[in-house]
């Protein structure tokens, strides 16, 4: 405080010399840009189902699972066989939230808006921190990283999945414990023991930093409970709820050494390999510039990069997919930890490195996004209709409601709202024994078969046909009309449409 004398020689009332205000709050900065994320996420998504660029594995499978639980029944699932319970694939009760609003939606682009909605929102968490601690610019750059990252667009452009759930979650336990609020962390993070059997290994992490950097007995709490609630799940609820009695994924975990013990054991040797697995590791942590390395948070991506890294599943260890969707919020929350501490030192140089760092996260940014998904809205092919896409949807409306359809893979989500329906040709069209995955399930009867045998473009993946050859599907449908009583009702543009006599 001081006073000073004016020309009349009078005191002039005290001031006080106080330090240069802080920036206005933005509120609605971190929701801004989850509006903006979501409508891009759901504009890919959308678009892909409308090009017939979505699958039955996994869009289908998802919305019969979720059907199932709308209609109060057990998430069996057709496409996975008679009788198929999907919690006994994986465990993810937690997807049955969207049975609600799927009774007043019924459609897969309920699973996908959804899916587009839980990966944008997470970046409200993520941008509010850095807002908070870094300032406005800091946190556009923070939200603009994170929303446009290969992780979550490679998720937002590839059907539906369960991890969807996890990323919301998990973004906001990870600002939880950036601001050192423990118990909120844990509350935030216990979830995700319900959205999948693996994530109770984040969810002990989780509980390990809590552990180290605030509430020893809380933290060791929670990391128990997130080690015992994946080893449940895995060795007692997923085998009794699976036809096979075991854990339908364990071979991806021991066909390499013989055990996961001699797995686990060559793993560093194999994540040392100059290969794609290497590849991916670098290319997890690139969205930050590498700085989340520098973060303790870092750690808690360690068990999703553990048993990514050691599967036997090739699909497991690039950048495709949905698998690093979950590894993004943990990434960000890395870097906003690293500069934070930063700018907390202070230093001449302090302001300087932030703006530096932010900026070489948006120039990596910008140089990877043309090879992910969201760069398909820029492709003109992404806006056309194309004949063949006419085609085949005027052959699926010529099938009823309520019936039971053999369909090609990427025909499947297009009808599973309305069908039974299963895949062609891996499930036998008249009721015979299948083989998949080591066991033998009886299917069910297919009134109709629709097949495509063109396999479309759907970015940044190679067109294939799945889950067969070409030419041994094209010998199945010949067999299902020479000795399963099949007629062709129409044929467009290479899509075949065939109902069985008597169905």
């Amino acid at each position: 405080m001081r006073t000073s004398i004016d020309i009349h020689g009078q005191l002039s009332a005290p001031s006080v010399t106080e330090r240069p205000p802080r920036p206005r709050p933005a509120p609605l900065l971190p929701w801004a840009w989850a509006a903006g994320l979501f409508a891009l996420y759901a504009i890919v998504a959308v678009r892909r189902h409308a090009l017939l660029r979505t699958t039955g594995y996994d869009l289908g499978i998802f919305e019969q699972a979720v059907r199932a639980y709308a209609e109060l029944r057990a998430p069996v699932v057709p496409l996975r066989g008679e009788g198929f319970n999907l919690l006994g694939d994986h465990f993810h009760p937690l997807i049955a939230v969207l049975a609600p609003v799927y009774r007043l939606w019924s459609s897969p682009l309920l699973l996908l808006v959804a899916q587009s909605a839980l990966l944008a929102v997470a970046v409200v968490p993520l941008a509010r921190w850095a807002l908070r601690v870094l300032g406005r610019r800091p946190a556009h750059a923070v939200a603009a990283g994170y929303g446009l990252s290969w992780g979550i667009a490679s998720a937002a452009a590839f059907d539906f999945h369960e991890v969807a759930l996890a990323v919301p979650l998990l973004a906001v336990a990870l600002e939880a414990l950036g601001r050192r609020r423990w118990r909120a962390a844990v509350a935030w993070a216990a979830p995700l023991l319900l959205v999948k059997e693996d994530l109770g290994l984040t969810l002990a992490a989780v509980g390990g930093y809590v552990a180290l950097k605030g509430s020893r007995r809380l933290g060791l709490v929670t990391a128990a409970v997130g080690l015992i609630g994946s080893a449940v799940e895995v060795g007692l609820l997923l085998p009794a709820l699976h036809s096979g009695g075991g854990y339908a994924h364990g071979g991806n975990l021991a066909d390499g050494y013989g055990s996961l013990l001699s797995t686990l054991a060559h793993a560093p040797l194999d994540v040392l390999r100059p290969d794609v697995k290497a590849i991916t590791l670098v290319l997890v942590f690139a969205p930050s510039a590498l700085l989340a390395l520098r973060s303790p948070l870092a750690l808690i991506a360690g068990p999703t990069l553990a048993w990514r890294m050691v599967s036997e599943n090739g699909f497991h260890w690039g950048t495709s997919f949905h698998y690093s969707a979950i590894l993004m919020p943990v990434v960000f929350a890395g870097l906003i930890d690293v500069l934070a501490r930063w700018r907390r030192r202070g230093g001449p140089d302090a302001a300087g490195n932030v703006r530096a760092s932010l900026a070489t996260v948006l120039a990596v940014t910008v140089v990877m996004l043309p090879s992910f998904p969201l760069a398909q809205l820029a492709q003109r092919a992404t806006w056309r209709t194309t004949p063949h896409i006419e085609a085949a949807r005027a052959l699926l409306d010529r099938i009823p409601d309520g019936a039971t359809v053999a369909a090609s893979n990427r025909l499947v989500p297009q009808l599973t709202s309305r069908c039974t329906v299963v895949l062609f040709p891996t499930f036998p069209v008249d009721g015979e024994l299948y083989r998949y995955e080591r066991e033998r399930l009886p299917t069910p009867t297919a009134e109709w078969i629709v097949y495509d045998p063109e396999a479309p473009e759907a970015w940044p993946y190679k067109p294939g046909h799945w889950p067969y050859p070409l030419e041994q599907q094209e010998a199945e449908l010949a067999a299902a009309q020479k000795r399963h009583g099949y007629e062709v009702v129409a044929r467009r543009d290479g899509v075949t449409l065939l109902h069985r006599r008597g169905g």
